[in-house]
């Protein structure tokens, strides 16, 4: 659409990156991150998934989302998406976790939605000092008490368990996906390595992760190009180099997963 606005602001001195889509019909199917991400809806009303719960989220919803947590929304009530979301690498929330209280687990957000959360005003004050770069004192002040809300009333500060839940065989379908990405992979590979039919594979897997396996390495392809970007190559090297079959497959599970293309990230990074 003409009128749509998709920004990224990245923020080296707070070692995060903060997002703003404005404008957006886009429906992102089931995917995950390696990071924790925490998001505001403005503007437009969406079907959220997480966890296998489902959601109706409005403007004023708080939405957390732990690393490698599945999730995916689409708008239902026809109208476009404004939207404003931090992303925090799991190292920089240990980091903080330890600084609030001295834990020194990686906390796990208990909830996926705050309805109407008393923490949007904080938020967005956070957000607008990340998107306009000012003084790293006043980010990292409001980033810190931010958090330590966060941190205390909505994380257990337990070790994210979500690996631990899944059986041996899925867990070594998990790490064969993530060590072989750049190489063509089928369900025979994976019922190989865990003695599984494929139809069992398939089942399991996508019931214990809730991604399918194709989807959950088509993730991890994507995850790794954006840091390939995030250095300076270009998306026809990134295609190879993370596995993709050309261009135009990077870019469409780039733009579902990232809501930018790969050319679009590069320029935040002032590569392009």
């Amino acid at each position: 659409m003409l009128n749509e606005i998709r920004t990224i602001y990245i923020d080296t001195d707070l070692d995060i990156e903060a997002y703003r889509f404005k404008g957006i019909m886009q429906k992102f199917p089931a995917h995950f991150h390696e990071y924790y991400v925490i998001g505001y809806i403005e503007e437009g009303q969406r079907h959220l998934v997480c966890k296998g719960e489902q959601y109706i989220i409005n403007p004023g919803d708080l939405l957390l989302f732990n690393p490698f947590e599945t999730h995916s929304c689409e708008q239902i009530d026809g109208k476009t998406l404004d939207y404003r979301s931090i992303n925090v690498k799991p190292e920089v929330m240990q980091k903080l976790a330890f600084e609030i209280n001295g834990n020194q687990d990686q906390p796990s957000f208990n909830q996926s939605v705050l309805f109407q959360s008393e923490l949007i005003a904080n938020f967005k004050k956070l957000h607008l000092k990340l998107s306009k770069d000012e003084s790293v004192f006043e980010k990292e002040e409001l980033f810190l008490y931010f958090m330590e809300e966060l941190i205390k009333k909505h994380t257990d500060l337990t070790v994210l368990s979500q690996a631990s839940e899944a059986s041996h065989e899925i867990k070594t379908a998990c790490k064969y996906l993530e060590e072989n990405y750049a190489k063509t992979i089928t369900l025979n590979d994976l019922s190989d390595i865990t003695g599984w039919s494929k139809y069992r594979i398939l089942r399991s897997f996508t019931k214990q992760m809730g991604i399918s396996p194709y989807y959950y390495l088509e993730t991890i392809r994507v995850n790794h190009a954006k840091k390939l970007l995030e250095q300076g190559l270009k998306p026809i090297e990134v295609t190879f180099l993370t596995g993709f079959s050309d261009q135009s497959h990077l870019t469409k599970f780039f733009k579902r997963q990232i809501g930018l293309t790969p050319k679009q990230y590069m320029r935040i990074y002032h590569y392009a």
